[in-house]
This record gives structure tokens, C-alpha cells and sequence, in this order.
């Protein structure tokens, strides 16, 4: 609901023209639990009367039944809608709420303040212009106090409001007030926040909330809502150079063909020379559309269609930028990381990486560093468990377009998805492209895995056996290698047990050995497949996202998964290298079946049950799934 004004009665056009030229201030609150985030928004709200009569009514029947403020009502479920927000008292999900007065227009996110849920505050924090960091009068500076405002640094937030809350516990102590603004300015001084302004709050009653109260007659700066109406914008993307990620290529029929996206900063007019990214293709805007209408000019923050004067090349991915300051273009990057899942993070691991308009398959090929957000310092690690902020370097599939973070907040994030769960697991921000991907180029050769293919007269592929340590994976492999030997075709096994011995020596069995060790077979298995070989891959590669990985890196129809069904008990009892027998003893950790999970294939190629069938019926099985297949001759020989 607006902000109350009798022109809406008057004349409501007049009115909307009003609000549409007030500026627009996006906010979101963050700090520790129960500091009182949700009660100073609804505070906010309650003040600014923009409440309903029967919403408040239904807020003061449910605070009575609730019972968390007493005979006064609770102005937190204003803001918490969810079932389990007001069973807890606390905020789980984002909530986002527009008020707008006479001076401005908001939007205000209400994020949680458990650590569980960070992720959902760094969601609302993504696309903010000012961050209001809550901090209990009674304890001051808290560990999640620093996490959600090194959080708001990292990702751009120039301007902070710190709100010193439940001032009325401390008898509006300004001895408290000055410790708590100094203990946090401390934090802060490495912090990339532009300003900080600290306000002496009561959410509960409104203190210094909407107007100036005479609880405490010393602080002499503004309300917070006055603040928050006079405070200046970044204009920075605004000002930054021209780009438009392109999210779709709009053709409803063959006379048009345009490019629609929302413009992540700076400006375009008709006429401007543009240029296309990654192609570098030049052309000039024809038009700018919005909806059925021809603009002349576009800004930020617009989602607008652009037409070209020239036909060339654009995809969904590319960026179009002013020519004079484009886009950087790479595949491999140092970024900051915010692991976000409760399954901590696995370099080598192939996830999906998400930005703006365009998503790759790619994986974290180092960890720099994990940094401890209480002092910034800076400790060794191998992974990022939930919550853990890192420097890392991550690799592409393929180069994308982009803009160090700290001069594009829009073209420098990116997601990382887990490829089996579809979950959000981190959000990070680009540092800086590094510079071996500008300067390695793949070498195409003459003898190309084509024509070795057709000189061997087979098709390559990677046979992938998979299952629990003892399953027979090894023989089976062994027995189709000699098959196919002995038929004059060409291939190579590699074993899990063998490789150990070389490559993988400097290897152990933790995940994060695990997920490597795959990674390497899966880069040496893609080798000898281009070399024109047919590979056999025997490993327990427990993980399906690393048997997916190599699949990926495989290609089109050249992986094929042979499941090695082996039940547990069967394996140990075939035990001949003792091994399940040590680990049931705790003597080898992470024993794959034991005390590390197996997760087994869901729609494998072959299938092969190792009650129920020799290793030689097995091997016949998997050759007469090759010849079948065409894998064993080349077409049009």
C-alpha cells in the first residue's frame, strides 16, 4: 500500500505521475537472531501508516494469541507470513515489502538472521542499495553481526545503516550506544562500505524509527526513516559502461528480430554503436522497444528489446556492450565464494554455474583460502562447509562475457547449482579473469580423433565400471579387454588399483580425493578416447556427480556406465584383500560400503548382476552391447 496522499482521492492520475518520478531505494535488513529486524520493518510500516484496519486487527489477534510482546502488538508478523515463522518467532524465508512517503519510494527485504539461513539473506542483500545491520543493545557486535555485514561488503552494499535496537533495555545508555558503534567501526575499517551511519533504535516503540524521539536527547543525527528518504544512491552502474545481457532473442515472426534483456547498467539510445560479446560483431541500435512502445533512450534497470540495424550473430549468453569499453571475455577466474549447502564444497566437482543470462558447466579447481569472518583472516583449507567464505579459482566449460564484480554487480556474480539436486549451493562474485585463460588456446591437428577412429575402424568410447570394492569390476574389464584384443581392435584399461600407483599417488580417500581422483581418470580417459581407443575405466567411483562429470567430458554417446551390482555382503565375503574385514575394525577410514556412502547408478547402459552371472558372461554381455551398438565398426567401412 502507498503512502497515504490526497491526491489519490483527487486525482489518481496525477498521483501515479507523482510516484513515478519519486527515486527508488532498495533495502534489506540483516545481523544476528532476534535482534529485531522484522518488528523494526513492521515498525517502519505501522508509523508510516500503511497498515489496513483489518490487518491490524488480525496482528493484534494474533499477538495475543502469540504472546511474544505481551498486551502490545506484535509488529514482526507483519513481515513473517510463513506457518513456522510464527510458531518460532523467527524469520526463515525473504520477505519483501513497498512503502514509499512523500520523498521517496522503497522496497525493504526482511532477511533471516540464522545462520542456517544465510543463504536467503544473501538473496535479499543481492540486489540492494543499503544494508540496516541490527545489533542487540544487550551483547552488541555478534559472530553472525560480522557474517551478514563482511556478506553485504562482499557483495557490493556501499551504504550501511547500523540500528543499535532495544535501546529502551539499556536505559538508552549512550555509554552502551558509543561501544557498540565503536566495536563495530573497528570490524569495519577493511570493509568496503562507503558510509556508516549509527542510529540509536526502539523497534518496539518506535524510537528514532520513522522520527526523532526525547529518549535520547543526546544523539543528535536523524531518524532512520529520515535518513533513508536523504541518503544518495550509488549511481556508479548507472554511470558504468553500456551492457545488456542477453536473455532471449525475441522473433515473433520473420520481419522482427530483436534482443530482450534488462540492462545491468549504464545507458542506450537509438543510433549508439554497440558491440556483441563474445563475437566482437559491431552494429548500431536500430530500436529499443518496451512492450508495443519505441523509446528513445533506455537506462538501467529497464527490460527492454533492442533491435539492430546489422543481422549478425546473437545468442542467448552474449552481452551487448558499447564498443569503446566492452566486456572482458574468459573461461577461468578468482572469485570470492559463499557456500550456501549443508554438503560441503567439493574442488573438482563439475557443478552449474550461473550468471545473468547464461549458465556453463564448470568446477572449483582450487581453494585458495577460507577467510574467518570474525577477523578477515585468511586459513588453509580443502573445502568450504555451509556458511564458509573462500577464495577460489573456477574453471568454465566454455568462456563467458563479464565484469569484475566491483564494477558490474550484475555481470560479476554467478550461482554455483549442484547438477544432481538442482540446489542453489553457493553465490560468488569475479575477482578477475586469470590470465592463463586469455593466453592457452586449444591446437587443432590434422589427425583429428575422427580420422583416427576411422583408421583403427572402431568407435571410441569409455566404459565406466562402477560398484563396491570386491564387486569384480576389474575382472570384468580384464575379460572384455582381452575380447576385444583378440578381435583387433584397439584399447587400454585403466584401474583404479594401478593408477593409485602413479598419477593418483598423492591421493587419499577423503571426498575431496575421491572427487579428484575421478576428475583425473576422467581427463585421461578423454585423451585416449580422442586418441581413437576404446577405454576401460574400473573404478568404485562412488559419487554419481562425478560419474556425470566424466560423461560430460566424454561427449555425445561415448560414456558408457557398467554397473557392477555387487550386494554388500556378497563383496565381503569375496574379500580376498581383507580390506572390509580392516575397515569394519576401523582400521582404514572411509572405506566405500562401510563408513563412506556408495550411490549407484539410476539408468546405466549395462546392468550387470554379479549373483546371478559369470565375469565372462558379463564381458560377452558388454561386447554384444558394442557391436549392437556400432561402437565396433565405423560407418561406411
Amino acid at each position: 500500500m502507498a503512502h497515504h496522499d490526497p491526491l489519490i482521492a483527487q486525482d489518481i492520475k496525477a498521483y501515479l505521475d507523482a510516484q513515478e518520478k519519486k527515486s527508488f531505494l532498495r533495502v534489506f535488513t540483516c545481523g544476528s537472531v532476534d535482534d529485531g529486524k522484522s518488528t523494526l520493518i513492521g515498525r517502519l510500516l505501522y508509523d508510516s501508516k500503511l497498515i489496513y484496519e483489518d490487518q491490524m486487527a488480525a496482528i493484534e489477534r494474533d499477538s495475543k494469541a502469540s504472546g511474544t510482546q505481551g498486551e502490545k502488538p506484535d509488529l514482526a508478523l507483519l513481515v513473517d507470513g510463513l506457518a513456522a515463522e510464527r510458531e518460532q518467532g523467527i524469520t526463515i524465508d525473504v520477505a519483501y515489502r513497498f512503502f514509499s512517503t512523500d520523498k521517496r519510494k522503497f522496497i525493504i527485504a526482511d532477511t533471516p538472521g540464522h545462520v542456517q539461513y544465510t543463504r536467503n539473506m544473501a538473496t535479499g542483500a543481492s540486489t540492494a542499495d543499503v544494508a540496516i545491520l541490527l545489533i542487540d543493545a544487550r551483547y552488541g557486535v555478534m559472530e553472525q553481526t560480522r557474517r551478514h555485514a563482511f556478506i553485504a561488503s562482499l557483495l557490493g552494499i556501499p551504504q550501511v545503516v547500523v540500528a543499535v535496537n532495544k535501546m529502551d533495555l539499556v536505559d538508552f545508555d549512550q555509554g552502551k550506544f558509543n561501544e557498540h558503534d565503536e566495536a563495530f567501526r573497528e570490524f569495519a575499517k577493511n570493509l568496503n562500505f562507503k558510509d556508516i551511519m549509527t542510529i540509536p533504535v526502539s523497534a518496539l516503540d518506535g524510537d528514532n524509527v520513522t522520527t526523532k524521539s526525547d529518549a535520547a536527547p543526546w544523539y543528535k543525527g536523524p531518524s532512520l526513516l529520515e535518513f533513508l528518504e536523504e541518503v544518495e544512491v550509488d549511481r556508479q552502474s548507472l554511470e558504468a559502461p553500456f551492457r545488456l545481457p542477453v536473455q532471449w532473442v525475441n522473433r515473433p515472426n520473420l520481419d522482427f528480430r530483436g534482443f530482450s534483456g534488462t540492462i545491468a547498467s549504464g545507458t542506450v539510445s537509438k543510433g549508439d554503436e554497440i558491440m556483441a560479446m563474445p563475437s566482437g560483431k559491431r552494429s548500431k541500435v536500430k530500436d529499443i522497444v518496451l512492450y508495443k512502445e519505441s523509446l528513445d533512450h533506455a537506462r538501467m534497470d529497464q527490460a527492454v528489446t533492442i533491435t539492430l540495424e546489422d543481422e549478425i550473430d546473437i545468442s542467448r549468453g552474449d552481452m551487448i556492450c558499447t564498443p569503446d569499453l566492452p566486456n572482458e571475455v574468459a573461461d577461468q577466474f578468482q572469485a570470492h565464494l559463499i557456500w550456501m549447502d549443508d554438503t560441503r564444497l567439493f574442488p573438482g566437482r563439475q557443478y552449474i554455474i550461473r550468471t545473468a543470462n547464461t549458465s556453463a558447466a564448470g568446477s572449483i579447481t582450487a581453494l585458495k583460502h577460507r577467510i574467518d569472518v570474525a577477523d578477515f583472516s585468511e586459513a588453509a583449507a580443502k573445502t568450504l562447509e555451509l556458511n564458509e567464505i573462500g577464495v577460489v579459482t573456477l574453471s568454465l566449460t566454455k568462456p563467458i562475457p563479464f565484469d569484475p564484480y566491483i564494477k558490474n554487480r550484475t555481470t560479476g556474480a554467478f550461482v554455483v547449482v549442484d547438477r544432481m539436486t538442482n540446489r542453489t549451493v553457493g553465490a560468488g562474485t569475479i575477482d578477475f579473469a586469470l590470465r592463463r585463460s586469455k593466453n592457452i588456446v586449444r591446437q587443432d591437428f590434422t589427425v583429428d580423433h575422427e580420422a583416427r577412429a576411422e583408421q583403427k575402424s572402431q568407435q571410441p568410447a569409455t566404459l565406466w565400471f562402477t560398484g563396491l570394492s570386491g564387486s569384480g569390476k576389474s575382472t570384468i574389464a580384464n575379460h572384455v579387454d582381452q575380447m576385444l584384443f583378440e578381435r583387433g581392435h584397439h584399447t587400454y584399461t585403466l584401474d583404479g588399483d594401478n593408477i593409485r600407483h602413479g598419477l593418483n599417488r598423492d591421493l587419499g580417500f577423503t571426498k575431496e580425493d575421491r572427487v579428484e581422483n575421478i576428475r583425473r581418470i576422467g581427463e585421461v580417459s578423454r585423451l585416449m578416447n580422442n586418441a581413437g581407443l576404446i577405454t576401460m575405466c574400473s573404478f568404485i567411483s562412488p559419487y554419481r556427480a562425478e560419474r556425470q562429470m566424466v560423461r560430460s567430458k566424454a561427449g555425445e554417446g561415448a560414456f558408457i556406465e557398467i554397473f557392477v551390482d555387487t550386494p554388500l555382503e556378497v563383496a565381503e565375503k569375496r574379500d580376498v584383500k581383507g580390506l572390509y574385514k580392516r575397515a569394519r575394525a576401523g582400521e582404514i577410514k572411509n572405506f566405500t560400503g562401510i563408513d563412506s556412502e556408495y550411490q549407484p547408478p539410476e539408468n546405466p547402459e549395462i546392468h550387470v548382476n554379479t549373483v546371478e552371472t559369470t565375469a565372462e558372461e558379463a564381458a560377452a554381455k558388454i561386447v554384444e552391447y558394442l557391436d549392437s551398438h556400432g561402437f565396433l565398426t565405423v560407418a561406411g567401412l
